[in-house]
């Protein structure tokens, strides 16, 4: 049975020390019309580097810099759009209010979704924390719980943006100030009429928007950044990124992101076309816009969406989505391991391309581009994991990652919808630990913790119904407690499930053999396992352990599905997961 319990995180940060020397504004009156945000505005965040006295967000005299902002992309009226939700930065001049101090104000919002989502930060040191209302056109209302992260303090991990700089009464400080997104759940489908924001000390909230429901499309593909790498760097150069659907439709869309990113991205034409081998197209590329424009500049933190483009996409097929990149892209959002052979060109905008003669050079991550949505369908299964899902060891080129083979069962049946199935894996991810900090350059692309990227990863994913959590071998392996894992685990349930998603884990798998994966790692390991079996904390489980474990000793692979290095199944285990997936338990 499905629960709505608030996160631990969520439930701890309502906690959170109030704030000496900041005050909110006096509630407005019962009865009271709701205003426009920006009218109730009553706080200077933003100051000129040259003037930095002409603000105080925190009450300390320290503020964000206008020239940090507009590097980041991040430039006032700026449309930003953040884990699939339309915000628009501030259209205020540094110096003027440009925020709210949350003190239960009553706030104008329209819009039917799925989440409302807000760009705040927290001051004080702690965070901070509250319970608002939501009321609908129809009069009904319904409440939420809104954190928001320090802007000095709170995790980089999960940050929209960090800046550079912030400024003080007495000089720049080089800090990584941050401002955050967070989304809370709204009836869908019910229009929301206005929200009243928390009570809350040190709750300063810039923008709000309803995030709009992605209706009448399906998630086909996609994938999880993890990480910030150095790339090329790449000028005036094309990227072919190779990418199979599972399921098609007559429309299609890309989205790209610039997460972890400290600067724009600039994409200057797209195409889509049908791979026939290698870098060649089966016909002429087909160009897509975005908002009307050929191109786009993604703000650092931000994404863009491609206009529906009215071109068949067939399922379970390569496609050949290629970008120019005409400005210096020195480090880029990258998905590390594609199992898949991509392309870059010559110098020159090749997206128009059929053939593969501008494209000498093989590439085998993905970067920025991150999901292929289709129209039609009835929504998407997003699974969420580490390397085993990643297809590590399996065949390149080939497709034969357990989430492929599952597309395609499900593609083969009539008894269950076709979902479109949504590959989130990231090699080297854990449930609890980041193995990369969440910001900055790095060579590590193991990504955030699945607690931290579970908003971004699952519950932003195009028409989610279902999440599969696969993961924990990692956080065993390197020394985390299985109370930790557990801990994790649960709380990844407790959030899915207060979204709506029907929430499933599946069992570690065996790794005896491997070095990492010692006896006392396997006694962790059992431990989550038997957890996951019992618990009720998911609405079902898949017992993976239970299909590739060798009998005769429990805590090893079977010969047959291991690919040799004794943690990762080859392409015939993860055939067996897949098979061994009852698709009954995928609907909700």
């Amino acid at each position: 049975m499905r629960r709505r319990v608030w996160s631990s995180a969520v439930v701890l940060a309502a906690f959170a020390v109030l704030v000496p020397g900041v005050s909110a504004q006096a509630a407005p009156e019962r009865g009271a019309a709701p205003l426009p945000l920006d009218q109730l505005f009553d706080n200077r965040a933003v100051s000129d580097d040259t003037r930095p006295t002409e603000a105080d967000f925190d009450g300390s005299g320290a503020s964000l810099s206008a020239q940090a902002l507009t590097a980041a992309g991040w430039t006032p009226g700026r449309a930003l759009t953040v884990q699939g939700a339309r915000l628009t930065w501030p259209k205020r001049q540094p110096g003027r209010p440009d925020n709210v101090l949350a003190a239960g104000q009553d706030v104008r919002v329209r819009g039917r979704g799925d989440a409302l989502a807000f760009l705040v930060a927290g001051t004080g040191g702690s965070g901070a924390a509250g319970t608002g209302i939501v009321t609908y056109a129809d009069g009904s209302r319904t409440s939420y719980h809104l954190t928001a992260p320090d802007w000095r303090t709170g995790p980089l991990a999960t940050k929209a943006v960090a800046l550079t700089h912030l400024n003080t009464p007495h000089g720049q400080l080089a800090e990584r100030p941050r401002l955050y997104v967070m989304t809370v759940p709204v009836v869908t489908g019910r229009e929301v009429a206005s929200v009243r924001l928390p009570r809350a000390n040190g709750l300063h909230v810039f923008a709000l928007a309803v995030r709009a429901p992605a209706t009448g499309w399906t998630g086909s593909w996609s994938t999880a950044t993890g990480g910030y790498p150095t790339v090329g760097p790449w000028t005036d150069r094309t990227l072919r990124l190779v990418v199979h659907t599972s399921v098609g439709g007559p429309r299609v869309r890309l989205r790209f992101d610039n997460t972890f990113a400290a600067a724009p991205v600039r994409i200057g034409r797209a195409t889509v076309a049908v791979q026939s081998a290698g870098a060649a197209a089966r016909a002429k590329p087909v160009a897509v816009s975005f908002r009307g424009a050929a191109g786009a500049v993604i703000p650092a933190g931000a994404q863009a969406y491609s206009d529906p483009l009215g071109s068949k996409v067939p399922a379970d097929a390569n496609l050949l989505v290629s970008f120019h990149l005409p400005q210096a892209v020195p480090a880029a959002p990258v998905h590390r391991l594609a199992q898949q052979r991509s392309y870059v060109s010559a110098p020159g905008d090749h997206t128009a391309d059929r053939s593969a003669t501008a494209y000498p050079t093989v590439l085998t991550s993905w970067p920025l581009l991150t999901g292929v949505d289709v129209s039609g369908g009835p929504g998407s299964v997003v699974l969420l994991g580490d390397s085993i899902t990643d297809g590590d060891k399996s065949t390149v080129d080939a497709n034969r990652r357990w989430p492929n083979v599952l597309a395609t069962r499900l593609l083969k049946q009539s008894v269950v919808p076709r979902y479109g199935v949504l590959n989130q894996g990231i090699s080297g991810n854990r449930v609890v630990s980041d193995r990369y900090p969440g910001d900055g350059v790095s060579t590590d692309t193991a990504g955030v913790s699945a607690l931290h990227r579970f908003d971004r990863d699952v519950l932003a994913q195009t028409s989610a119904r279902t999440a599969v959590v696969f993961e924990g071998v990692n956080d065993v392996r390197w020394g985390t407690g299985a109370e930790q894992v557990i801990a994790g685990l649960r709380e990844i349930a407790d959030r899915g499930h207060a979204r709506g998603l029907r929430m499933l884990a599946a069992t570690i798998l065996p790794c005896e053999g491997e070095a990492q994966c010692t006896p006392l790692a396997d006694v962790e390991r059992v431990e989550v396992n038997a957890w996951i079996r019992s618990s009720g904390a998911f609405d079902g489980v898949l017992d993976f352990d239970a299909v590739v474990r060798d009998p005769a000793r429990p805590s090893r692979m079977l010969a047959a599905y291991d690919s040799g290095d004794h943690l990762h199944p080859g392409d015939a285990g993860l055939a067996a997961l897949a098979r061994a997936v009852d698709l009954r338990l995928l609907v909700p």
